[in-house]
């Protein structure tokens, strides 16, 4: 199969040519545009998001070989959220070769945070399959090389530093909400609301609860030593 000129300059500026164009195909095909003889990208997107976490995991642990768990955990949790991943597919302008059905591109789907994120995911899940391991982590080194060096390396977590900051104030702990659950039950998605006593609030969503804990709660204390 021939690529277009708009796959064909994604895959120059992902720095990676398929062997199989299908699954490239596959990677950026949006549900909404499935069919029977039209796989969507769930099921490359279920499993990226596995390699993402493994390559990022060993990328850490190379780089900082003193670290313990709990300095990596914070890092490791901000480089494989959606939102993270969301600005890679941005960066590569992925949007433009997404493949959505009409009510999703007129929504605007092209730009949304989830549907970026998990093509994103789909694409790097691609990327394995058509080479190997060690090609798809070379990759994502250097798609997350920038975000990996602006990791902070306070070990606390972000929770806990939250915490700390309230006490230091006399708040009482900082409340966390469940606002709202959404996705397949394979693959959920929460939507996590953390609170002050002062009234400052944050949002934050990840595919686990503590996930979007701790991201809510890093959002929160960013804007409260900012202000």
């Amino acid at each position: 199969m021939k690529l277009s000129s708009e796959l064909s300059s994604f895959c120059d500026r992902l720095d990676y040519n398929f062997e199989n164009i299908d699954l490239l195909i596959e990677a950026l095909t949006h549900s909404s545009l499935s069919s029977p003889t039209r796989p969507d990208n769930q099921r490359l997107e279920f499993l990226g998001d596995r390699v993402l976490g493994l390559a990022i995991s060993q990328i850490l642990l190379e780089k900082d070989r003193e670290a313990n768990e709990g300095k990596i955990a914070p890092r490791f949790n901000s480089l494989v959220r959606k939102e993270t991943c969301a600005i890679i597919a941005e960066d590569l302008d992925l949007g433009q070769v997404l493949r959505l059905g009409r009510s999703e591109m007129l929504s605007g789907g092209r730009t949304k945070i989830t549907l970026l994120g998990d093509a994103m995911e789909a694409v790097l899940a691609a990327i394995y399959l058509d080479s190997n391991f060690e090609n798809t982590k070379m990759i994502i080194g250097k798609l997350w090389k920038k975000h990996i060096e602006k990791a902070k390396e306070d070990a606390r977590d972000a929770k806990t530093a939250l915490q700390e900051w309230a006490q230091s104030f006399k708040y009482t702990p900082p409340q966390y909400m469940e606002i709202s659950r959404s996705g397949p039950d394979h693959k959920p998605m929460f939507k996590i609301e953390v609170r002050l006593e002062n009234g400052a609030k944050a949002v934050a969503t990840s595919s686990s609860k503590r996930n979007a804990q701790q991201e809510a709660a890093r959002i929160l204390l960013e804007k409260m030593l900012n202000e």
